[in-house]
């Protein structure tokens, strides 16, 4: 095999013979180069190792002192991320994730990072999808192949005001990338609570030829009742009236009927390859009050296509008394992802500390 665009290799093709150089990088191998694994004298594990010596399980972690950045991976390419696993502690929305490509200054990911895993409530909850995975305990895993030719930096930022402890590992492969290889990107939003009769941007201001291939909402809700009647539109290459236009929330996320168990009369989880609903945070009745949610759906299989440029957006709609539509006020953050030509076009203001905190 030759040049590769990152794509994941599957059954069909598992056998194939490559000249791609797999390489890994985590705390027992910061550089990711062959054979340097394992040789860390000092590292989070060196006095539960200090009877054994190096290669047992010396740095394992890295600490991130609050207010700091980590850099987790530089990588000279031309190469793809294939896997990135983490358990990042602390305050998942104070921890900042970015991806820079080939010695751009802006970033193509920015993003909370339990947001950029699914998981955007700081709760763990089980994701089982092509894309990602969230096992237990708190095990983020991404798969979303990632190409680059000249070089991939990637950086975790730690807005809280404690420490915090990282296992991590990012597995790559180094080998030339096809002409046509778009680089992955990835966009935080979030608004709380959503003005009234305004429409929820999902990402807008994208430049480039490319194609729309994930959406992650965290949704809580403000008020009583169904909050998903809204439709998500897709704006493609200077339309005026979105191509795509949705049927409603539980629609564009492969649910129907409110994401309701008929039996049950409760929201029902599910976790699917393409789509799933696999967090709903149920009020106790004391101090949890609003509902929350948590849903993905990925364009694997029907990616969006753009020539030029892209807007997103969905409506944040429910029903009010004689059966007519409610503007909902909600809180609402998102991750839109997708792949595009390069140069990346700056993203809109990563909101404050404060803006970013669930409460």
């Amino acid at each position: 095999m030759g040049a590769f665009d990152g794509l994941a290799v599957d059954l069909g093709n598992l056998h194939r013979l490559s000249k791609a150089q797999t390489r890994s990088i985590s705390a027992e191998n910061f550089s990711g180069a062959k054979g340097a694994g394992g040789l860390a004298t000092a590292g989070t594990g060196a006095n539960c190792a200090r009877e054994l010596g190096v290669g047992w399980k010396v740095s394992p972690s890295v600490r991130i002192d609050a207010g700091s950045t980590f850099t987790l991976a530089d990588i000279a390419g031309p190469g793809a991320v294939q896997h990135i696993w983490m358990t990042p502690t602390g305050n998942w929305r104070r921890s900042i994730l970015r991806i820079y490509w080939d010695d751009q200054e802006q970033p193509s990911v920015e993003c909370p990072v339990g947001d950029f895993f699914a998981c955007g409530w700081g709760e763990f909850a089980p994701v089982n999808s092509l894309a990602v995975c969230v096992n237990p305990g708190s095990a983020f895993n991404c798969y979303w192949p990632m190409p680059f030719r000249q070089r991939c930096r990637m950086t975790l930022t730690n807005l809280a005001d404690e420490p915090m402890v990282l296992y991590y590992q990012i597995d790559y492969a180094l080998n030339d990338v096809k002409d046509d290889a778009a680089y992955f990107h990835a966009q935080f939003r979030r608004v709380n609570p959503l003005p009234y009769k305004e429409v929820y941007t999902i990402v807008d201001g994208l430049r480039g030829q490319g194609q729309y291939v994930g959406t992650y909402l965290a949704w809580g809700v403000n008020n009583n009742g169904w909050w998903g009647e809204g439709e998500i539109k897709f704006y493609l290459d200077g339309d005026e009236w979105p191509t795509i236009c949705g049927t409603g929330t539980e629609d564009y996320f492969c649910g129907s009927y409110n994401f309701e168990n008929k039996t049950t009369r409760q929201y029902q989880e599910f976790s699917t390859a393409y789509a799933g609903l696999p967090q709903v945070i149920r009020p106790d009745g004391v101090y949890r009050s609003q509902q929350r949610f948590g849903m993905y759906r990925w364009h694997i299989t029907d990616p969006i296509r753009f020539g030029q440029d892209l807007r997103v957006t969905i409506q944040a709609l429910g029903w009010r008394a004689g059966g007519c539509y409610l503007p909902l006020q909600d809180d609402i953050a998102s991750v839109a992802y997708w792949y595009q030509t390069l140069p990346t076009a700056p993203f809109p203001a990563l909101p404050a500390r404060e803006f970013l905190e669930v409460y």
